[in-house]
């Protein structure tokens, strides 16, 4: 069987008229945002603001990932609702096709991950139009994203760094570590990956900026089969130095099944945490038993809200809410032990309908060996 790296070659010289899957549709809470630059990346973009949203609000920017829409990832995720709660703007930029056929943003292109250029400069004037039309607070500006979103977002945080007070990272890579769809693959599957030193400069060479340093939450499936859990040490390494704090020994806790591990600075705040999730495969970190969000392809069920947990850490709610463990954490459904749990969620994939026959056999093969479909 050809590897993956070769059978993606073949899907680009196929100039994107291959399709692995049709992006599932759900009812949107986004409405269309316009105007907002000369958009050089070609992405879409989408934002949700709760009626009577006070000046200086918070934003926060989410990047959905492959096969993925903006309002599917919204209701998966429950940004929106949690909006309405605690009162903030979400931005949800868009891919499209024509960039990448499997709705991927594009973080292993040189030309959309360099500041000025492509996506990464997309997603900036769409921040800066937010901030301006909502009357948005700019030194409270957040982003988040998924897989490829993921990636992406580590790219804003490195060539924007001056718009974000802080980011997170479910399932992502580091900044600059591919620039090629070989590279991009290798790099997921653990293969590669720079030092920590020089995926540093990567980050100090993306932008001017010599200031304090956007906070990051990072999220990462210890079944993850898609994105290897090294590229989430590989991310801590990036910006431990940036953060001054290398010479920093880490504080690790255990939060239900799950291990938290932070570095903070000398005032005791957390400039850094990484969250190795029990038991979950390649996807987003939910809880089945929240009301907000929603389980589905890539939204999995792992007794924490990413998203609560998220936006408690960038100081979004108060204090004691939106707790992101509940207190049935170490119960397990259908009397299942803890044990048979974890092994079920490592084991956790969702169908992708693909041709059987020529190529799409042939990528349908990849998407089996990276973990993506059975």
């Amino acid at each position: 069987m050809r590897s993956i790296s070769d059978t993606l070659v073949r899907m680009k010289a196929s100039s994107g008229k291959i399709s692995l899957g049709r992006a599932i549709s759900h009812p949107s809470r986004l409405s269309r945002l316009s105007e907002w630059g000369d958009n050089p990346g070609a992405l879409l973009a989408h934002s949700y603001v709760p009626e009577g949203l006070s000046r200086q609000a918070p934003l926060v920017v989410v990047l959905h990932g492959c096969t993925q829409t903006a309002a599917g990832y919204d209701h998966g995720s429950g940004w929106s609702q949690l909006a309405d709660r605690h009162q903030f703007a979400v931005l949800y930029p868009e891919q499209q096709r024509a960039n990448n056929p499997n709705l991927c943003f594009n973080w292993f292109v040189p030309g959309d991950i360099a500041r000025g250029a492509g996506e990464v400069l997309s997603i900036a004037q769409m921040v800066r139009r937010m901030i301006e039309l909502h009357d948005l607070d700019k030194q409270r500006v957040f982003i988040t994203g998924l897989s490829a979103g993921g990636a992406m977002t580590t790219a804003m945080l490195a060539t924007y760094p001056e718009l974000f007070a802080g980011g997170a990272i479910i399932a992502g890579l580091p900044y600059g570590c591919a620039t090629s769809i070989p590279e991009a693959f290798d790099r997921m599957q653990g293969h590669g990956l720079p030092s920590g030193r020089e995926l540093e400069t990567r980050v100090l060479g993306a932008s001017a900026h010599r200031g304090s340093w956007p906070r990051l939450s990072i999220w990462h499936g210890t079944a993850d089969q898609t994105v290897a859990q090294a590229n989430m040490d590989a991310i801590v390494a990036q910006w431990r130095g940036l953060h001054g704090l290398q010479a920093v020994k880490h504080q690790e806790n255990a939060v239900g099944l799950h291990t938290r591990r932070a570095w903070c600075d000398g005032a005791g705040t957390a400039r850094i945490e990484a969250f190795s999730v029990e038991g979950i495969g390649h996807g987003t970190p939910l809880n089945s038993a929240d009301d907000i969000g929603a389980l589905g392809p890539f939204m999995l069920d792992a007794g924490i809200s990413s998203t609560r947990h998220i936006a408690r850490f960038w100081q979004l709610t108060e204090t004691g809410s939106e707790l992101s463990v509940p207190s049935r954490t170490e119960e397990t459904p259908s009397g299942l032990g803890s044990e048979q749990l974890r092994g079920n969620r490592g084991k956790a994939v969702w169908e992708v309908r693909t041709p059987t026959s020529g190529v799409g056999k042939v990528i349908e093969d990849a998407l089996r060996a990276a973990g993506l479909m059975r």
